[in-house]
């Protein structure tokens, strides 16, 4: 007679956890303030300006409720992470109040170092948003660090839906909404380093120097290859992106409602990035007939690969995202889309254009390294 299978007891946490997941997601928030703080990263000089000029320098002549609005919003996610991290070591009104403080510590040495860059100007209404928007962050912070860290809500709607490797997973997946925010010439099309490197070779030789052109043997590229181009480029992204959702998955989980959730949290971010980057009569201007076979093949493929074991689902979804960034880098540029970017409007966003550009470029390397990671392979259910 057959032994039934024992099944080891769920992991808790202990009382001094930290999860991978808030230390991550930490660390990718400062970067990307220091990121969008600092951009354009060129023209340093010593002025002779006190760095601290900007405490005493009153309100700036010229600003937006734009600007106060995403200073704020910056650091809110900056003020809540700090004080998840510090639980339960420090809770409630301490715990607010450091977050309050290493706030105004981060941006007022960002705002310093900004004395440096002559394309950035520091104020006291940039510090003080700054300030606004960490104890924001702090206070809702106290609010939900009990319900999801002490009673572990979240832990335990962790444990129920995604395996245990799939930490590091989660965070990369979290970027791909926002690997949306810079206009691609393809839906889902990312990673395409070739233009850059184009530069990079083109400077350095003096000479234009164009290597897709060198790779595509001088071949022209036609009207139907275009759009079968983007058909394949979107498919293949969308499918990658999605697979590695599915191979972190436990079939107890909700995979269509998370699915559904992952696709619409992407594509609503790029239409708000289109409407505000260009005008609002181009928020779906990334909705090409190419885009529109692309998600249906997609769809497809997914229909049935949705029932596959994981390591066949983590296998696929690497194939994919590496054809998605070859056909990306090795299309010439999207004439459609050369042309609607001659509207792009940078004014607003021209500080997290980098950060934005940088994330696009290397989100598809950072979902190939969790997949193909021995530390991270997902083996089961």
């Amino acid at each position: 007679m057959p032994v039934p299978e024992s099944h080891p007891a769920p992991y808790q946490p202990g009382p001094n956890y930290r999860s991978p997941i808030l230390i991550a997601c930490l660390l990718a928030w400062l970067f990307l303030i220091v990121y969008a703080s600092l951009y354009p990263f060129s023209g340093w000089r010593n002025d002779g300006v006190p760095h601290w000029e900007f405490f005493y320098g009153g309100f700036p002549k010229y600003w937006t409720w734009f600007d106060v609005g995403t200073n704020v919003i910056g650091y809110i996610p900056f003020g809540m992470l700090v004080v998840l991290m510090l639980y339960p070591k420090l809770r409630g009104a301490w715990a607010c109040l450091l977050a309050l403080l290493l706030g105004g510590l981060l941006s007022a040495a960002l705002e310093a170092t900004q004395t440096f860059l002559p394309s950035r100007v520091s104020s006291l209404l940039d510090w003080l948003t700054n300030l606004g928007g960490s104890l924001i962050g702090g206070l809702l912070g106290t609010l939900v660090a009990a319900p999801w860290l002490a009673r572990s809500q979240l832990h335990q709607l962790r444990q129920r839906w995604f395996v245990h490797e799939a930490s590091l997973g989660l965070v990369v997946l979290a970027l791909w909404p926002l690997a949306q925010i810079y206009p691609q010439g393809y839906l889902f099309g990312h990673g395409q380093w070739l233009p850059i490197i184009s530069e990079w070779m083109s400077d350095l030789m003096e000479t234009p120097f164009d290597l897709g052109h060198w790779l595509r043997a001088g071949h022209e590229i036609s009207v139907q290859q275009y759009w079968l181009a983007e058909t394949l480029i979107t498919a293949c992204g969308f499918t990658g992106a999605l697979l590695t959702l599915l191979c972190m998955l436990r079939k107890t989980a909700p995979q269509t409602a998370l699915l559904v959730a992952l696709t619409g949290s992407a594509l609503l971010m790029k239409s708000l990035a289109c409407a505000l980057f260009f005008t609002p009569e181009h928020a779906l201007v990334w909705f090409t007939p190419g885009a529109q076979g692309g998600c249906v093949i997609g769809l497809i493929m997914l229909s049935g690969l949705i029932y596959a074991r994981p390591v066949a689902q983590r296998r696929l979804a690497a194939l994919t995202l590496i054809l998605s960034v070859v056909i990306t880098n090795l299309i010439p540029p999207n004439p459609y889309f050369t042309s609607t970017l001659q509207t792009w409007v940078q004014g607003k966003f021209l500080n997290f254009n980098g950060a934005a550009q940088f994330l696009s470029l290397l989100w598809p390397f950072l979902a190939l390294w969790f997949l193909w990671h021995p530390a991270h392979t997902l083996k089961g259910r």
